[in-house]
């Protein structure tokens, strides 16, 4: 898993890539990299490694700024073999995004998830300054949301893609242990977190996250840059 890990590293260090078909295609290629490297369920063995982590990770949001992060959170969670959470304290505006998961799988979760965030709040800031002028902060928070609302329904999809494109030859090797469900059992059920105000011009800076996160070629060939500064946790 170690050789896994290392490569999925690399992958991710492309978040400074200036290709965006790089940077969603180190997404899924990075997931296609978990999958192949998972027994197959004819090979399964009692496993070594099943201790489970439930750990915060640095980055919080709220209702009204980078709500999209918790979407992220349960979309990325789902399909990488873990639950994503967040933390409240009282009286605290922020909540803190949390994930549940196997060892390696948390800890390759925690990466792709950190990489994602990074992606989508750099082209947030870029919209924000495109705007500024003549737009107030409320509405430039709203079109950053949107775009981040976007891109987590375009990943989702392209998730789904990937999915439907390999059912064949992954099977259940993607299925979130039941290990990680039960240590789920004392935080409740999973609720919405916020709400996007779609309307009227904020509506284009959704489809335009939406392309991004959908906008995709499983083919591209990524290239393992020299080294993987920051991406590590």
């Amino acid at each position: 898993m170690i050789d896994v890990k290392n490569k999925i590293a690399k992958l991710l260090a492309l978040a400074d890539s200036p290709n965006e078909n790089e940077a969603k295609a180190a997404l899924l290629k990075a997931r296609e990299l978990m999958a192949q490297h998972k027994l197959r369920p004819e090979e399964i063995k009692r496993a070594e490694n099943t201790k489970v982590i439930r750990k915060t990770t640095e980055i919080t949001c709220t209702k009204l700024t980078n709500t999209w992060a918790a979407q992220l959170s349960a979309i990325i969670a789902e399909h990488y073999c873990c639950k994503s959470f967040r933390s409240h304290r009282k009286g605290d505006k922020k909540v803190t995004i949390g994930f549940v998961g196997l060892e390696d799988d948390f800890e390759i979760c925690v990466r792709i998830f950190r990489y994602a965030y990074d992606f989508v709040e750099s082209r947030c800031k870029t919209l924000k300054a495109e705007y500024k002028n003549g737009y107030t902060a409320t509405y430039l928070r709203q079109i950053a949301n949107a775009y981040g609302y976007g891109f987590c329904a375009g990943l989702k999809d392209a998730f789904a893609k990937q999915e439907e494109e390999h059912k064949q030859e992954w099977g259940l090797v993607l299925v979130t242990p039941k290990a990680v469900t039960d240590a789920m059992k004392d935080m409740g059920k999973a609720s919405g977190y916020g709400q996007v105000n779609l309307a009227g011009s904020r509506a284009h800076f959704a489809r335009k996250g939406f392309e991004d996160g959908q906008k995709f070629d499983p083919s591209t060939k990524l290239e393992e840059p020299k080294t993987a500064a920051g991406i590590c946790p």
